[in-house]
């Protein structure tokens, strides 16, 4: 079972508190990179894997796509709910568990997988009810970012560097943010690739997050943020 975090109240809190988490999409300095990898989602049935508060969700449904968000934590899909949406179903479900059905035009998932200590079998069923030609989005934590033992930047000489050791070794990452014990599990850019090309997809686009000069401007992000990559987002397709 994948750790439900979000369901302990003083995470819950501290979570709730962040601007992406208050102020949705238009806080995601990330956001325009992941909006540009979506097709028009005008009647599209589309798949949100780990919807969370609902944010990416809402957005679909009021471009005409009918949407499916599965999610874990009951605190995130009570807040999900407080917001009623035409065209938006909700789904409890542990996405290590989950049994899928259905066919899906789109499939998006928002920094969720990493969670995940088991991936590949999400990543076989998502195949399977993609319809062909259809697209499955993702966006993760950056193996860069998951893989230091302490994952903080440092000073060297006139700059903030982050250091990574660990690389290659994959895994948990037990990490404090907000509470103790958050576990996260780090895989390297290879294996992201090679699990979704061994299943089937085709991979259409990558992007290493980068700082924009509009998310630097609107304080979505800091200069700091070039010196390594905190998001990793892929478009896949299916044949």
């Amino acid at each position: 079972m994948a750790q439900n975090i979000y369901d302990t109240p003083e995470f819950f809190t501290g979570y709730s508190s962040l601007p992406r988490s208050r102020n949705g999409l238009a806080a995601m300095p990330e956001w325009p990179a992941l909006k540009a990898m979506l097709p028009p989602l005008d009647k599209l049935r589309v798949l949100d894997l780990g919807c969370g508060f609902g944010w990416f969700a809402r957005f679909a449904a009021s471009e005409g796509a009918s949407v499916l968000g599965i999610e874990i934590s009951s605190n995130m899909l009570a807040k999900a709910a407080s917001f009623p949406t035409e065209g938006i179903t909700y789904k409890q479900a542990d996405l290590e568990t989950v049994e899928l059905s259905g066919e899906f035009d789109l499939i998006v998932s928002v920094l969720a997988l990493h969670y995940l200590e088991s991936l590949e079998r999400l990543v076989k069923q998502a195949f399977a009810v993609l319809k062909s030609g259809g697209k499955f989005v993702v966006e993760v934590e950056h193996p860069i970012y998951t893989a230091p033992s302490r994952g903080v930047f440092i000073p060297f000489e006139d700059k903030m560097v982050w250091p990574v050791d660990g690389y290659a070794r994959e895994g948990p990452r037990t990490r404090s943010w907000f509470v103790d014990g958050v576990v996260k599990q780090h895989r390297t850019l290879e294996t992201y690739i090679t699990m979704f090309l061994d299943t089937g997809f085709v991979l259409e686009r990558i992007e290493e997050w980068k700082p924009t000069k509009e998310g630097l401007e609107a304080g979505l992000c800091d200069e700091k943020e070039f010196n390594r990559p905190m998001f990793l987002l892929f478009k896949f397709g299916k044949p």
